[in-house]
């Protein structure tokens, strides 16, 4: 096991920030404590870090317990969100940091640094100043300072939230891929649905102090275990019973219960067919491949429809137009529910 966290909790005064959380990380895999803020993700990962001190419950890194261990003895790379390279060191001073204070020889550090910058891509790069470089390019500096010590475990703080949305995504990507050629026992927090379903083999979900549900980006997305996460993870419809017609239903059926309908699942027609029911289109945008529809119900609820193109004649349509839905799919959650 790369890592186990056993009913650990920390309190901030009368904040509960962590509450009995367990939690258990494969060796050589990547796995996202997502979720918003607040909800304890930041706090488990400096936990486990040893950048605070649990209240109770205990850490394992690798097989051994480090819950009272130093940040220094439980041998773990931290990238934080901001970078926190040293401006007046070059690339190249900055990712030798670590191994001059465990006093490497001159050689073994420059060979070391020199295969870290090959490995992020920065090759050139290491007489320069991180006031010289792109906020994508700093990370990657961040990154390979972290791994110039050869940490047992690697934890990443919200790493990309800083930089614009392409550079995430191309971020993303990279990072993905160096953990598939190094297999270091990787955790990133992320607030970002979208990043932890790209990078993760495993997602945590948490909200306040406490694990929603832990699984596959495919498990937490098509089996979410609790409204919290239906809702959190991928856009979803809140509809109160018998708003739509449903053709396939998961999860245990209740009178008052509302039903969660992802936008992909609502069918949406020009003519009644089978089962639909009437709506006004108040707005329909383009979204590249997709469509994005927003329809209002009779009663007033609105409803948002993700439609392929092709499925749909979009050029004739404006809004106040009369359209007609179904749903291919929804749950529901007894006895009660929360977003």
């Amino acid at each position: 096991m790369g890592i186990r966290v056993e009913n650990v909790s920390k309190a901030f005064g009368s904040f509960q920030a962590v509450d009995q959380v367990s939690v258990d990380v494969e060796s050589g895999s990547l796995v996202a404590l997502l979720g918003p803020s607040g909800s304890g993700k930041s706090t488990l990962l400096r936990l486990i870090a040893g950048l605070e001190e649990t209240d109770s419950g205990r850490i394992f890194i690798t097989g051994e317990e480090a819950t009272s261990r130093s940040v220094q003895d439980r041998e773990v790379g931290f990238v934080f969100q901001h970078f926190a390279l040293f401006k007046h060191r070059t690339v190249r001073q900055n990712v030798a940091f670590g191994l001059e204070l465990r006093r490497w020889k001159k050689e073994a550090i420059q060979r070391r640094v020199d295969e870290l910058l090959e490995l992020v891509q920065l090759q050139g790069f290491g007489h320069r100043y991180p006031s010289q470089l792109s906020g994508g390019q700093r990370q990657r500096v961040a990154l390979a300072r972290a791994l110039a010590v050869q940490p047992r475990v690697l934890l990443l703080d919200e790493p990309f939230s800083a930089l614009d949305a392409k550079v995430r995504k191309e971020l993303r990507t990279w990072l993905r891929t160096l953990h598939d050629e190094m297999h270091v026992t990787t955790v990133i927090v992320t607030h970002d649905q979208e990043e932890a379903m790209e990078v993760a083999d495993r997602i945590v979900v948490m909200n306040h102090g406490k694990v929603e549900q832990i699984g596959t980006p495919a498990e937490i997305y098509d089996q979410p275990a609790t409204p919290f996460v239906m809702g959190f993870i991928g856009a979803v419809n809140v509809l109160p019973q018998g708003a739509i017609q449903v053709a396939g239903r998961t999860g245990a059926p209740g009178a008052d219960a509302p039903l969660f309908v992802r936008p992909h699942d609502v069918e949406v027609f020009t003519q009644p067919e089978a089962g639909t029911v009437p709506v006004e289109l108040r707005r329909l945008s383009h979204m590249g491949r997709d469509l994005q529809a927003e329809l209002v119900l009779a009663d007033g609820q609105v409803v948002t429809a993700q439609i392929p193109r092709e499925q749909l004649a979009y050029d004739s349509l404006a809004p106040g137009d009369r359209l007609h839905i179904r749903s291919r799919e929804a749950r529901s959650f007894v006895p009660d529910y929360t977003i």
